[in-house]
């Protein structure tokens, strides 16, 4: 079959999906985890083969790390799972009930989006966050994931399809599709698919939005500040700052830009550059040069996403020059300042134009999860819809369902009715 007849028949499964009961998605859900669970030792071999063919092929530490599929990393998926299940329903909910005029009641109530295609970078754990996800919210889903993991992915998505199957919920509701050039025809399935969400580098995910018809919703780039303001706390700024950047450098939320107050740069510098001493390498401008020994920073440099033990410096005046910064060279993801100073912090909180403002922790909480959302399908830098990390809310609409007793319209527009308006 091509990916357009599979994905018609993903799509004949939507209303089926769409009507699955609260208890039959979490029991779903439950069977999912239980798979998990018992199949551990056949997912840690699939994902060793994956492991032992991206080493021969040369990737680099960073995509390692992101490949990898450990007990710890199970084990997280899986408490993932039961988190979900605790969570509310997002379906059904009435969101207005509004009577327009006497026998003639309008409620708007939640419902799933319909058909979600994912296309992610080599990142298995994401595979299983999404799917359950769309479970969870009454979604049929479209996964397409990593080469570099495809036997992780193919090994985790039977098993996630399997229990899906036994817990009664439709034939078709989750697709995998393994083949980079079944992308291409995935992005003509206008109609068929109602949003798409891309998960990978800048220029694949400008790629996806020009290519296709299909609504898009997601992120092209990770570019995180973190701005060292005058009156920041420097020994619980290091730590942060060290979080930030090695915790795990191939996310998309990990920091890549560091703005540091002039008056303190003196004294803070060489603070920093023992902290990151051995784990990640520190370009500089010519005035941060001048105070500490690091790389020579090129002007490309700010703006850039590392994805690597690498961290871009740069001097400011003001948190309004840091505001300014952020918003030109950004990428509206996640952005931080490290302030005890409170009407610093608002004003940052307020004018950074982006997804996430923090003050006084690590831009590695931007995540789905640690927002108690379950998991995430992804991180919008979009406002429409959904804005930062994408959980159940994110992959909800609504529909507008009108009750009535014969009225027509044209009463109303002669003036023989009128509408009364009337909140219940």
């Amino acid at each position: 079959m091509s990916v357009l007849e599979r994905v018609k028949e993903v799509k004949k499964a939507e209303a089926r999906m769409a009507s699955q009961t609260e208890h039959a998605r979490n029991q779903a859900l439950e069977e999912i985890g239980h798979s998990l669970e018992e199949n551990r030792e056949l997912i840690f071999r699939a994902n060793a083969e994956d492991m032992e063919q991206a080493r021969k092929d040369g990737k680099s530490a960073p995509i390692l790390k992101r490949l990898e599929l450990n007990e710890d990393k199970l084990q997280v998926l899986i408490n993932g799972i039961r988190d979900l299940i605790r969570l509310p329903d997002p379906l059904f909910h009435t969101q207005l009930a509004r009577e327009l005029d006497e026998g003639l009641t309008l409620y708007r109530e939640s419902c799933p989006i319909g058909t979600v295609g994912i296309i992610f970078e080599a990142r298995p754990d994401a595979l299983v966050q999404i799917s359950t996800l769309c479970v969870k919210s009454g979604n049929c889903v479209i996964l397409k994931g990593g080469s570099e993991a495809a036997r992780t992915n193919r090994t985790l998505f039977g098993l996630i399809y399997q229990a899906v199957l036994k817990a009664g919920l439709p034939k078709n509701c989750l697709l995998q599709l393994e083949d980079r050039e079944e992308i291409a025809e995935l992005l003509k399935c206008a109609g068929y698919v109602d949003l798409l969400i891309p998960r990978g580098s800048n220029s694949f995910v400008r790629y996806i939005m020009d290519n296709t018809k299909i609504p898009v919703m997601g992120h092209a780039d990770g570019v995180c500040h973190i701005y060292v303001d005058e009156q920041a706390d420097q020994e619980k700024a290091l730590p942060i700052i060290c979080d930030a950047k090695t915790q795990y450098v191939a996310a998309c939320n990990t920091v890549e830009t560091l703005l540091v107050h002039r008056g303190i740069a003196k004294e803070f510098l060489p603070k920093l550059k023992k902290a990151l001493e051995g784990k990640a390498e520190i370009l500089g401008t010519e005035e941060v040069m001048a105070l500490i020994d690091c790389v020579p920073a090129k002007v490309e440099d700010f703006g850039r996403e590392f994805m690597d033990y690498k961290i871009a410096v740069r001097l400011v005046d003001h948190v309004e020059e840091a505001i300014e910064h952020i918003n030109t060279f950004g990428s509206h993801h996640t952005d931080c300042i490290l302030t005890e100073n409170a009407e610093h912090a608002r004003l940052f909180m307020s004018m950074v134009d982006s997804a996430g403002v923090y003050q006084n922790c690590s831009t590695r909480f931007a995540d789905g999860y640690r927002y108690g959302f379950g998991a995430e399908v992804g991180i919008s830098t979009g406002k429409l819809h959904a804005r930062g990390p994408v959980g159940l809310d994110g992959l909800v609409s609504y529909k507008y369902k009108l009750f009535g007793n014969g009225q027509i319209v044209g009463d109303y527009a002669s003036g023989k009715k009128q509408f009364h308006f009337k909140n219940l």
